[in-house]
């Protein structure tokens, strides 16, 4: 007994760890043995163990390299880009044009619930001040004519002409891709880069519609996309040792109206 103890001193193990297996050698319940036991093996471990930090493995961003694809749509059919590098669009009436991509798709770890997390972000340096606008529409009478006998096609006996005027004061500039600036924008808000723009998220197909008229005919316009594949990368997470990927593609489109 005592050169066992004399060894135990010796030795690495921290005092407490040998003053309870000093108290195991005494005790006659094997329950209470086996409990010192499993108690001072989990010290032991907890004070001698080291912590190793693994490496964060992240998939591939996409499948392939990232890419995106845009054109651009007027009336339904595609508008080549032309030898220097502009899209040349003949305005016949419709008010707009649209552009459409194509982007690739993400590996599983950055689709969530089916939904991959892309974004593409619309903006242009296009903008329309609104002053007055005027309208007709056509006015009906209850005791008027219908031009059938199921009585569901009135004919209107005249128009009526609506104006109004003055709307730059109530309303700010109109950019053509869709959005306005309020009068007391907050530029230093973090919500600030989700007003500006327009955006499409989490599909592989973004649209956007651009508005366009006759005033338009002759000048040139200037698109400008951003695409973001992985909308909730370029973050180091808890626990990992790298920040999750992401990539994102800027590109301009130069149209001209004719």
């Amino acid at each position: 007994m005592m050169k066992e103890e004399s060894f135990l001193r010796e030795t690495w193990l921290p005092q407490f760890l040998f003053v309870y297996l000093c108290k195991i050698k005494v005790m006659k319940n094997s329950t209470r043995t086996f409990l010192y036991i499993a108690l001072a093996y989990f010290i032991f471990l907890l004070l001698f163990s080291s912590c190793t930090k693994h490496e964060t493995i992240h998939q591939d961003l996409c499948i392939g390299n990232c890419d995106a694809q845009y054109e651009v749509i007027y009336k339904g059919q595609p508008i080549s880009i032309n030898s220097n590098g502009f899209y040349e669009i003949q305005w016949d009436g419709l008010n707009y044009f649209q552009i459409e991509g194509q982007l690739s798709e993400l590996n599983d770890q950055y689709v969530i619930n089916g939904v991959p997390l892309v974004q593409a972000n619309f903006d242009s340096d296009y903008w329309i001040v609104v002053d007055s606008i005027r309208f007709q529409t056509p006015m009906y009478s209850y005791l008027g004519w219908f031009n059938d006998n199921s009585l569901n096609t009135p004919i209107p006996f005249g128009n009526y002409t609506y104006t109004m005027i003055d709307l730059i004061s109530l309303h700010p500039p109109l950019n053509i891709v869709g959005y306005q600036i309020p009068k007391h924008f907050c530029w230093e808000c973090p919500y600030a880069p989700t007003i500006v723009g327009s955006h499409s998220k989490y599909n592989y197909n973004p649209k956007q519609n651009i508005i366009l008229d006759n005033e338009m005919v002759g000048d040139t316009i200037n698109i400008f996309i951003e695409t973001i594949f992985n909308t909730e990368g370029g973050i180091t997470y808890h626990g990992q040792t790298s920040p999750v990927p992401q990539e994102i593609i800027e590109e301009q489109i130069k149209v001209i109206v004719i």
